[in-house]
């Protein structure tokens, strides 16, 4: 049997190492459609990506001219809640916006 003496330090070795990953990251991309305005666009950068309005222009030319834009760069949950958000905002506001998400690839 054993006696703990509180007087007396043990060294704790421990064999296993955990490395702990990063988890991935996703792009938020709008995308360009014919029916969607170039205000609302912006209004939704500002709103859910919290982007300044410099900011949101340049994105929001980015989708009107290349097609596509990132957003930002999130978790899968956090991506997955703004790209629902984008959805709500333009069903409500009778616009077609289209937003998805992808892998960022480092």
């Amino acid at each position: 049997m054993t006696i703990f003496d509180p007087g007396v330090e043990e060294e704790v070795i421990s064999d296993t190492e955990e490395e702990i990953e990063e988890p991935p990251m996703y792009q938020v991309l709008l995308h360009n459609d014919d029916y969607t305005t170039m205000e609302f666009v912006v209004y939704v950068l500002m709103r859910v990506f919290n982007r300044s309005t410099e900011t949101a222009v340049q994105i929001m030319l980015n989708v009107h001219e290349q097609g596509i834009g990132v957003c930002g760069v999130y978790t899968y949950e956090v991506a997955e809640t703004k790209i629902a958000t984008v959805h709500t905002l333009a069903k409500e506001n009778g616009f077609p916006l289209r937003c998805t998400m992808e892998e960022d690839r480092p």
